[in-house]
């Protein structure tokens, strides 16, 4: 009884101490998505508010095209900054773990 209880004491303690593999893991992963999200999204975020801009300017009072070119630079900007923020929910993670 004592040996399996020790056993399991070791076990644990070691596993414990250990570098969890796949936390390490997904935060690889969210590191290099996060690389290619911001490559991306930049040029394309830039490109959404030009065109809801132009949306906008080329509307000539018409309400609804004024309503759908803020709604585009509203979700361009929104879009943008969530893809942002994963940069914080990574280093949250590496917090928790650490």
């Amino acid at each position: 009884m004592w040996i399996t209880l020790t056993f399991f004491i070791t076990c644990r303690v070691y596993a414990a101490s250990a570098t969890p593999s796949l936390v390490t893991k997904i935060n690889s992963a969210f590191t290099k998505i996060q690389g290619y999200l911001e490559k991306i999204a930049t040029p394309i975020a830039g490109v959404c508010i030009i065109s809801g801009v132009l949306v906008r300017k080329l509307s000539f009072g018409d309400e609804q095209r004024m309503i759908v070119g803020k709604k585009i630079i509203i979700n361009s900007i929104v879009g943008y900054a969530s893809i942002r923020l994963i940069d914080l929910i990574i280093k949250f993670i590496e917090a928790i773990v650490k």
